[in-house]
C-alpha cells in the first residue's frame, strides 16, 4: 500500500515538474515570442491562415472572440452529426458498426464539442474508425477552444481596454499545433510501445485469462487516448474507458494518463504567471487549486485503503 501512496505522490510531483517549464513555453507561444517549434509549425500556420483568409495578427474585441468561438464550433457540430449519422456507408468501418440515430448523434456531437464527452454508446460497437477519428478531432479542438478562451482572459487581466484582447484564431491554432499536437504525439508513442492498439484493422481473436477465445475490437486507440487525457476529455475509445485493458495496458500507461490530465491545467496556471509577469499571482491560484485537490484526494485514498467489504466478503 505504501508503494501505491508513492505512486500517487510521484504522479503529482512529476506533473508539477513538467508543468512549470511547459507553462513558460505556453506563455512564450501566446505572447508571440520565438520558440523551438517555430521552424516546424510556423510555415504550416501561415499557410493555413493564408488559405482561410484569416488575419491572425488583427486585434479582436471580446464580441468578435465570442462570435469566432461559437461559429467554428457550430461547424464542428454539423460535421460530427453528419459523420455519426452516416457511419454505416462511410469508409473506415471494418467491423460494420451501424450509424447512430439522430438523437444519439445529437447528444454525442454536442457533448464532445463542448468538452463534456457524455457517452450513451460503447465505442467498440457504436462507432466506426471514422467516427472515432471525428471524436478524436473534437478532443483537440474543444481543448484548444478552452485554451484560446483562457488566453483572452489572460489579456483581460493585462490590458485596461477590451479592444486589445488578442486574436482568437491565432490562439486557437497555436494551442493545437504548438502545444496539444506535439505532446499528444509523444504520449501516443509511449502508449503504442506499451501495447495499446494502433491500427485500422478490424476485430481480432484473443485469448482471455479464463482461456477462452474472444473477439476484441481494435483501432487507433493510442492516439485517441493520448489526446483524451491531455485535453481533459472524458470520452474514451471503449465503453469501459480506462478500465478496459486495451485502453490502459499497464501501470506505466495509467501513470502517463494521469500526468497528461494534470499537465495542461497546471501549465496554464503557471503560464498565466509568466504571461502577466506576476508569478506570485499564479502561485496563489495554484495553491488554492492544490488545497482543493488534496481535500478531495486524501479522503478518497483513506477510504480506498480500507477496502470494499462487498468485494472482500
Amino acid at each position: 500500500m505504501n508503494t501505491e501512496l508513492l505512486g500517487v505522490l510521484a504522479v503529482f510531483l512529476i506533473s508539477i515538474l513538467l508543468a512549470i517549464p511547459l507553462g513558460r513555453y505556453v506563455a512564450r507561444v501566446y505572447l508571440g515570442e520565438r520558440t523551438l517549434l517555430d521552424p516546424v509549425f510556423g510555415p504550416v500556420e501561415r499557410l493555413f491562415f493564408r488559405l482561410s483568409g484569416i488575419d491572425s495578427s488583427r486585434e479582436m474585441t471580446w464580441q468578435e472572440h465570442l462570435k469566432a468561438m461559437l461559429s467554428i464550433n457550430f461547424v464542428w457540430f454539423l460535421l460530427t452529426m453528419f459523420v455519426l449519422m452516416n457511419m454505416a456507408w462511410l469508409p473506415l468501418n471494418p467491423d460494420e458498426n451501424p450509424s447512430m440515430t439522430p438523437d444519439l448523434a445529437f447528444n454525442t456531437a454536442i457533448s464532445f464539442v463542448v468538452n463534456c464527452n457524455l457517452q450513451h454508446y460503447s465505442g467498440e460497437s457504436g462507432l466506426s474508425y471514422l467516427g472515432q477519428l471525428t471524436l478524436m478531432f473534437l478532443h483537440f479542438v474543444s481543448a484548444a477552444t478552452g485554451m484560446a478562451a483562457a488566453v483572452v482572459v489572460f489579456n483581460s487581466l493585462r490590458e485596461r481596454q477590451t479592444n486589445h484582447m488578442g486574436n482568437f484564431w491565432n490562439y486557437f491554432v497555436k494551442s493545437t499545433t504548438r502545444i496539444l499536437l506535439p505532446i499528444a504525439t509523444v504520449v501516443a508513442i509511449i502508449f503504442t510501445f506499451d501495447g495499446m492498439p494502433m491500427t485500422f484493422e478490424g476485430k481480432d481473436t484473443m485469448l482471455n485469462l479464463e482461456g477462452d477465445t474472444v473477439q476484441v475490437s481494435r483501432g487507433p486507440v493510442a492516439t485517441f487516448i493520448a489526446i483524451k487525457h491531455l485535453g481533459t476529455n472524458g470520452g474514451g475509445f471503449y465503453g469501459a474507458n480506462s478500465a478496459h485493458p486495451l485502453e490502459n495496458t499497464s501501470y506505466l500507461t495509467n501513470s502517463v494518463e494521469l500526468i497528461a490530465q494534470f499537465i495542461i491545467p497546471l501549465a496554464m496556471i503557471f503560464g498565466l504567471g509568466f504571461f502577466l509577469r506576476r508569478r506570485k499571482f499564479s502561485l496563489m491560484i495554484f495553491g488554492v487549486m492544490t488545497l482543493g485537490f488534496l481535500l478531495l484526494v486524501i479522503p478518497n485514498i483513506v477510504f480506498e485503503m480500507q477496502g470494499n467489504p462487498a468485494i472482500s466478503a
